[in-house]
């Protein structure tokens, strides 16, 4: 009997020994391919990453991530954060979902990437690295100089327009509206429209009436609060007389339909032309699948009003049951461009498009200009939008660019004092930080020219009436004439 128990004993020592060696040996090879060699932890390849950001991220965020820097962070600054951010997306603040592009490991580098390139660097830095302008600048047809006015505007600037006494009107996108002299000083104008400054949403454009030196009226645009759903949000348009430093009377004349709770492509800016006649834009607000092509909403379009907000009886859907009758032409992306031609009258657009098919558009009545029907470029994630860049009914555009300069606000050369830059387009590059001229004959571009070179993300350009070309850039926030050397 003690034998056989000694037996017993020792066999299941044996058994215990041979299950502790198992799970031993399966604890030692779990980081090990089948080859029994152990697995390397990847490394990160951030040239890779680094060609990633410019060409997918760049446009929205900055090259010099300037949207990055001092943020406040809506969804977490951690790396897991970032990959989440990047991997999912969040459609309605216009963030694509990046999941089908790039594999775990080039989202992982990409998040990485982002933080390495930021740690520890302030505005300021990215300021510092501002190229040195102070001199004669040489372009193809013109020597100019640089005059900075100021470049003490928080925030992001947008929008601009001069006064006629030499002063400037200045919007900042958190919503507020700034008088600024000649010589720099900053002056708050108190009295503008309650708005919703969130996302790509705040205060954006702003514009003279025709005969503002008798009535004094100041147009804006901006994004607006649904008064029965704060949730949702509509590019607008508000009235109200400049006295000194005040807004009176500020009434809201317009209001895109329908309100939506998504935060980007407002487009908004405001023209009026010879006729008097008040321009705004407004993008498709990340619905491109469900407005810009229909005519029952306001989405997507370019609408022409009266000055006081009522709709001309000869806009081209007027009168027509289930249309909105201030549409004046439609199939529009994000038209964050919009300028008078100085010779014709004609209003020309700048579409800001989606990766590559950024498009310069003339506006005229009843004109679909094919959005998302047809276009030259694809979606943020590489993915296609559509394998159509003509169809009938729809228009092509005067120029488009591939890759996309992210174009922003644009003017024509009104002014005899540029020389050959006369009646040429000027539209500010968020993108790549320049300002990029169009060599224009009658309405064919003949030539392009890129100027400012990592100047900063230029938001606006606007012809002065003093004779004088002006640039709105970020980062820091300046306002800047463009002077000729005669």
């Amino acid at each position: 009997m003690k034998t056989t128990r000694i037996l017993k004993v020792t066999v299941l020592n044996i058994f215990l020994l041979c299950i502790v060696f198992s799970c031993s040996n399966q604890t030692e090879t779990t980081d090990q391919n089948p080859n029994g060699e152990e697995e390397e932890e990847p490394v990160a390849d951030f040239a890779k990453a680094a060609e990633n950001y410019t060409n997918h991220c760049g446009g929205c965020h900055g090259q010099k991530f300037e949207s990055f820097i001092e943020r406040q962070w809506l969804y977490g600054s951690a790396s897991t954060d970032i990959i989440n951010s990047i991997t999912t997306g969040y459609e309605s603040n216009g963030m694509p979902s990046y999941e089908n592009v790039f594999t775990s490991q080039e989202i992982k580098d990409l998040a990485d990437y982002i933080l390495q390139e930021i740690e520890g660097k302030t505005k300021a830095d990215i300021e510092a690295e501002n190229p040195n302008l102070s001199g004669i600048i040489t372009s193809e047809d013109l020597n100019f100089r640089l005059e900075t006015i100021t470049n003490q505007i928080d925030g992001v600037p947008w929008g601009m327009v001069q006064l006629p006494n030499g002063d400037f009107l200045v919007t900042q996108r958190d919503g507020k509206l700034f008088r600024v002299t000649n010589e720099g000083v900053i002056s708050e104008i108190s009295g503008v429209p309650n708005m919703v400054a969130q996302g790509q949403g705040g205060l954006l454009d702003v514009t003279l009436h025709p005969n503002f030196e008798t009535n004094a009226l100041v147009y804006l645009s901006y994004s607006s609060a649904n008064p029965n759903n704060s949730n949702q949000k509509t590019t607008a348009v508000a009235r109200g007389r400049l006295t000194d430093n005040t807004l009176e009377d500020v009434d809201e004349i317009f209001a895109a339909s329908p309100y939506l709770t998504n935060t980007n492509h407002y487009g908004s800016r405001l023209v009026f032309d010879n006729d008097g006649y008040l321009y705004v834009t407004v993008g498709d607000r990340g619905n491109r699948d469900t407005y810009p092509q229909l005519l029952n909403n306001g989405v997507g379009k370019v609408h022409r009003l009266m000055d006081d907000g009522s709709i001309p009886t000869d806009n081209p859907f007027f009168s027509m049951p289930d249309h909105d009758w201030s549409v004046f032409s439609y199939g529009l992306r994000n038209p964050q461009g919009l300028a008078k031609h100085p010779v014709t009258g004609a209003i020309w657009e700048g579409e800001h498009g989606p990766q590559g098919g950024d498009e310069i558009n003339i506006i005229d009545s009843g004109n679909n200009y094919g959005w998302p029907v047809i276009t030259y470029g694809i979606n943020y994630n590489g993915t296609p939008i559509t394998d159509q860049t003509a169809m009938a009914g729809m228009e092509q555009p005067i120029h488009y660019w591939v890759p996309s300069i992210a174009p922003c606000g644009m003017d024509f050369m009104s002014s005899n004092f540029y020389g050959n830059w006369q009646n040429d387009l000027f539209v500010g590059s968020l993108k790549f930080r320049y300002l990029h001229r169009l060599k224009m004959n009658g309405n064919q571009v003949i030539g392009q020219e890129e100027l400012l070179d990592d100047i900063g993300r230029v938001r606006d350009v606007h012809m002065g009436n003093d004779g004088y070309l002006y640039i709105l850039v970020e980062g820091p926030g300046r306002l800047i004439r463009l002077v000729p050397e005669q």
